[in-house]
């Protein structure tokens, strides 16, 4: 069959397939190019993201008032850790994990992902294992231990619950994607960079994932092992006693194996970020980004320190007092990397000349945001403080920080970033503000004042609460509903452009992107270039202060 270019369509379709919409389905839900399946983890965490939504609404219009409102208390007990999956598990990994599948592979020159069809099966376990993780939802059994699932609550109380096993073996698969998304990451990036590309020119993003494609390698095993520890002990409770303490094991065991992954875990969901936010902001300053070098360096060290803080999240354990204290130097000393990048994101804005698209305004609001998140963190990971604020909203006001203030703002920031690559389509860009502002204001109403419930000594994941916290539950749970019809804009805006939107240029920032998915066509041909490119280094020359772009040229 002839194959034709359709713009818009971001690889070569048959002509069967403009005329047949099963050809059609069939080509882009079995196709192994890298750039498709990258749209489709985006569109599967798009939904799973407003999946999530719904269930954080759920969880504020129950707390919105003292009192029971509308759920019992045992429906309510489970709803916070099925958000919590559906956010962490199915929104946030898998759309990095898209935007890396389009990205990467242009931005080292190579045509395609090392493993293409690895690459579409990785894809595929997370609908299948979506479906697993909230059957019981469909069984009329959710799992109440929350996302954590701590014995003995998960291997005791609740063994007989098909929901929970369910969840389980839903995760076990999210691992298995994962960790093949990972192999296929490092084999591109290490063995199909262009002729001439060495590991300290890659751009920060492909940087950011190649780092978490090595945490999520060391980490994810852990995980994995701790949960068929605890399905063996649920299925037979008889003959196994991992974590049972009357058949000698240790529930304890459970949490050091759990966040041995899950405090790696942040790092999984940020690391990216920090990569989008670094082109981003380097981009719309129109400057190369202040302390390349250093800014890859911090990267590896978040990484590295990540893996050796786990037990912070454990103070309250009665865990010896020399490792409260080690924990608690090492956690601290995480933040001098991330603010290495804070300050080199300042610096490179410092004395820009910058444009504040959408993009850079999600860009600059994670700045400020995230550092909200990370300076309540450092008085997390102080012990004393740590054990009065322990299972306070405190930290569930520090953890959406973090997450949505961060993670994300990030995931917003990139998917306007590469939009018009991804589409050859323009966004429209007043409803793109209006969605940021709407997005930086109902964070801050939504989680700021849970700073002070959890100071003042509010619980979390409790159905009830004391009446003097209702005021600032009422503020909260009108900013959760605020910040999801927010979202709503966001979703609109991206399904109406890729229809109705302006065609976009190659080069549609202004001329200033310099990475290689800027200087190859829109949206890029199947196997992203016609010839293999040639790496050089690029150096900006400004004509004058009010052109707006610049020329960009290749270094003799």
């Amino acid at each position: 069959m002839k194959e034709i270019t359709a713009k818009g369509y971001l690889s070569p379709l048959t002509e069967e397939a403009k005329t047949n919409k099963l050809v059609y389905l069939k080509e882009w839900l079995c196709s192994t190019d890298a750039k498709r399946i990258g749209v489709l983890y985006l569109a599967f965490a798009l939904v799973m993201g407003i999946f999530g939504g719904i269930l954080s609404l759920l969880i504020r219009t129950e707390l919105a008032q003292h009192g029971s409102q509308i759920f019992d208390p045992s429906f309510y007990n489970a709803l916070p850790g099925m958000h919590a999956t559906a956010m962490i598990f199915f929104f946030i990994i898998p759309a990095f994990t898209g935007i890396g599948n389009f990205v990467v592979p242009i931005q080292v020159g190579a045509p395609d992902m090392a493993f293409p069809k690895l690459n579409l099966a990785a894809f595929w376990i997370l609908p299948p294992a979506a479906l697993v993780t909230f059957m019981g939802f469909f069984l009329n059994s959710l799992p109440e231990f929350g996302w954590t699932a701590y014995p003995p609550l998960s291997n005791n109380v609740y063994s007989g619950m098909w929901g929970a096993d369910f969840w389980v073996l839903g995760l076990i698969l999210v691992g298995v994607s994962s960790t093949m998304a990972a192999i296929n990451f490092l084999a591109t990036v290490f063995n199909m960079r262009c002729k001439g590309m060495k590991m300290f020119q890659l751009p920060l993003f492909t940087w950011s994932v190649v780092v978490t494609s090595f945490l999520i390698l060391a980490a994810t095993p852990v995980l994995t092992s701790a949960l068929l520890m605890l399905t063996f002990e649920r299925l037979f409770p008889g003959v196994f006693h991992f974590f049972n303490p009357a058949g000698g094991g240790d529930p304890i065991l459970y949490q050091h194996l759990f966040w041995f992954y899950s405090h790696p875990a942040v790092y999984i969901m940020i690391l990216p970020g920090f990569g989008v936010i670094s082109e981003v902001v380097s981009t719309f300053s129109r400057k190369h980004i202040f302390g390349y070098v250093l800014m890859a360096w911090s990267m590896i060290a978040i990484a590295v320190l990540g893996f050796v803080v786990w037990a912070h999240h454990m103070f309250t354990t009665g865990i010896a007092l020399e490792a409260r204290v080690g924990f608690m130097f090492l956690t601290m000393l995480i933040a001098v990397p991330t603010g290495i990048k804070i300050f080199s994101w300042l610096a490179t804005m410092w004395g820009g000349s910058i444009k504040f698209d959408t993009p850079m305004l999600f860009a600059v609001g994670f700045i400020a945001m995230f550092t909200i998140g990370g300076l309540s963190g450092v008085v997390l990971a102080s012990v004393p403080v740590d054990i009065q604020l322990h299972d306070t909203y405190y930290v569930v006001a520090h953890i959406h920080y973090v997450l949505v203030a961060g993670s994300m703002m990030t995931i917003f920031a990139g998917a306007y970033y590469w939009y018009p690559k991804i589409t050859g389509k323009m966004y429209n860009e007043f409803w793109g503000k209006i969605h940021f502002w709407l997005t930086a204001i109902f964070i801050n109403v939504t989680f700021f004042l849970q700073h002070w419930m959890g100071m003042k000594g509010m619980p979390r994941r409790y159905y009830d609460y004391d009446p003097q916290f209702e005021w600032a539950n009422t503020i909260s749970s009108l900013g959760s509903a605020a910040l999801f019809a927010a979202s709503l804009i966001f979703v609109v805006n991206m399904v109406w452009s890729w229809k109705s939107g302006e065609d976009a240029d190659e080069n549609h920032w202004y001329g200033d992107g310099v990475n290689l998915e800027w200087l190859i066509e829109t949206p890029p041909n199947h196997h992203n270039f016609h010839e293999p490119p040639e790496w050089k280094p690029i150096i900006r020359q400004h004509v004058s202060p009010d052109q707006p772009g610049g020329l960009w040229h290749a270094k003799d």
